[in-house]
């Protein structure tokens, strides 16, 4: 008979004991397993979104008379601008090294219009892509589906009387108020929108750009290189980062992880102080059994070695277990708190990466332990047989 048979067969004997120690480790690496599973999961469901929820990059016409402030961004003039962006040097981004982190590219031309002898800020956009980028519109009727459809802020809409499906007269020329801009409380509330071509056509800027706004997927890839890969690619542009939103983008990523790493923390200290009452209770209870194992000629280390291998053992079932709970729990829960990405991948590395933190976890809460049986002394132990 073995060490490993003595271990086992003590672990058979003692199974409620043993199923405490299982449950109390298991607890610990099955919160681990989940909430790291939710974090990943949160993490990739939060970046989707917020990177196709805005602009993070910003390109302008290299210039010095800023004169427009758009958004909380300074942008180049629209009535003293000297330069204008070329539509057709967009095709160069997609030779950038990281063009798959490409989500959006959002082109625009801004100008001043005439509506009922009234000067107003026009802006021509991509319909398809701008009513992505801004996910905040909350719009009363449609978006731009036509030339002919025009889309207006909240405060042009009040200033001239204007409703849905209505018609308003954009210098001398008919459109049909598709939808309204809800109040932003930001410049928006002031504009109108027409597609791209038609602004182009108005201002009499075919093929020219005022500045184009891209939502670049950083996961994998520090917006500034991003930058330097795009002002490669357009030499006579001026390319930079809206470091707000990249720095709250990656505050509000970084939280998940933060939080996860704190609870993970707590409850595995809770798991190693359970391991390690138990193991002593089992020791003082066994001192007895570890006398006559002395009496017959185990050495300490066959001793310390016989109280690591039940931990060991007890260890890797709460490993294999922690982590099949962990991703039913997280598989579970995550709907509730990513709807786009509510998926749990099943992760060899997560699921090796558990079994090993039980049995490191366990193996520490037991060496006290163990060097405590060793150390008892046989004769004291057979005296009270």
């Amino acid at each position: 008979m073995n060490l490993f048979s003595i271990a086992l067969r003590n672990l058979q004997r003692r199974k409620a004991r043993m199923a405490f120690l299982v449950i109390g480790l298991l607890i610990g690496v099955a919160t681990v397993v989940s909430l790291f599973s939710m974090s990943a999961s949160m993490r990739e469901d939060a970046q989707h979104k917020m990177e196709n929820f805005g602009a993070n990059i910003l390109v302008t016409p290299t210039r010095n008379d800023l004169a427009l402030n758009y958004g909380g961004m300074v942008l180049g003039g629209v009535t003293t601008q000297t330069s204008d962006l070329i539509e057709a040097d967009l095709v160069n981004l997609d030779t950038i090294p990281n063009a798959r982190n490409i989500a959006m590219v959002a082109p625009k031309i801004i100008g001043v219009a005439v509506v009922a002898d009234t000067k107003v800020l026009i802006m021509g956009v991509d319909p398809k892509v701008e009513f992505r980028l801004k996910r905040w519109w909350t719009l009363d009727g449609d978006a731009i589906n036509s030339q002919q459809d025009v889309v207006v802020g909240s405060q042009v809409a009040k200033t001239f009387n204007l409703s849905v499906g209505g018609a308003i007269d954009v210098d001398q020329k008919t459109y049909r108020v598709a939808g309204i801009i809800q109040p932003t409380g930001s410049q928006d509330d002031d504009l109108i929108l027409v597609s791209l071509p038609v602004a182009q056509t108005m201002l009499g800027k075919e093929g020219k750009l005022s500045f184009v706004e891209v939502a670049a997927l950083c996961g994998d890839c520090p917006v500034d290189d991003m930058v330097k890969q795009i002002s490669a690619a357009l030499p006579v542009a001026q390319v930079s980062a809206i470091q707000q939103v990249v720095k709250s983008r990656l505050h509000a990523l970084e939280q998940f992880e933060t939080f996860s790493l704190a609870v993970s923390i707590i409850v595995l200290f809770i798991g190693s102080m359970v391991v390690f009452v138990t193991m002593m209770g089992s020791v003082n209870e066994r001192c007895h059994e570890i006398g006559i194992f002395r009496a017959l000629g185990f050495r300490k280390h066959h001793i310390i070695r016989l109280i690591m291998t039940e931990a060991v053992m007890v260890s890797l079932i709460a490993g294999l277990c922690g982590y099949l709970i962990g991703i039913a729990a997280a598989t579970a829960l995550l709907p509730w708190v990513a709807d786009d990405h509510a998926h749990v991948l099943l992760d060899p590395a997560l699921a090796i990466g558990s079994v090993l933190l039980a049995i490191v976890i366990g193996a520490v809460a037991t060496i006290y332990p163990a060097l405590h049986a060793s150390r008892l002394d046989p004769a004291d132990a057979l005296r009270n047989l």
